[in-house]
């Protein structure tokens, strides 16, 4: 028997309204068990961008792009969030090698949280992040490719209101704008056929 309380009723239309979300056919989403020490309650999914389009589902041994989103629910309410609940997420995507070390990539990773939010016209407050470029070589018996190059968003903001499916779609489009992903109904041009 667990001695765990029970979630409270807003925080379970939260998360319903969280797993509402219907993404695009490109990201695969699936449920993840949530850090229980950062709040009271927590709940989390994750989603997977998936490019090529002659993939199965469920054949990614390593996305291009992946990202988590952490709900993070405190009753009593915490002063730095301005409210009583918290949206983390990070989103981490594999850069091409023109794009090592450009300078305007952290802008520019910013800028796909922030539109996304804006266009989704997710309301918010208290948000803060990084955006950082890493790289990695592996040497010995390290499988996987000998080099990998990434961008990675982290990022909190305070949702305003109990109904966050808003801010669902604000991080698939977010995922969406890290894997470089046409925005919807749009074909890129090597796929159109004449």
């Amino acid at each position: 028997m667990s001695d765990a309380p029970a979630p409270p009723q807003v925080f379970q239309q939260a998360v319903a309204s969280l797993r509402a979300v219907r993404p695009r056919p490109e990201l695969l989403l699936a449920p993840l068990d949530a850090p229980p020490r950062l709040a009271p309650f927590t709940w989390a999914f994750s989603v997977e961008a998936v490019t090529d389009p002659d993939m199965p589902d469920g054949d990614i041994s390593e996305p291009d792009t992946s990202g988590r989103l952490i709900l993070l629910h405190d009753p009593a309410g915490q002063d730095a969030w301005e409210g009583t609940f918290r949206l983390v997420c990070f989103v981490q995507a594999r850069l091409e090698p023109e794009q090592l070390g450009d300078e305007m990539l952290p802008v520019v990773g910013w800028s796909w949280l922030t539109e996304a939010l804006e266009l989704a016209e997710a309301e918010h407050v208290a948000l803060g992040g990084t955006v950082t470029q890493t790289s990695s070589v592996r040497f010995g018996d390290i499988a996987g490719p000998r080099r990998d190059d990434d961008v990675e968003l982290r990022a909190s903001w305070t949702p305003v209101g109990n109904d966050l499916s808003r801010h669902a779609e604000a991080f698939c489009s977010l995922v969406a704008s890290a894997a470089g992903l046409p925005p919807v109904g749009v074909l890129p041009l090597a796929t159109r056929r004449m």
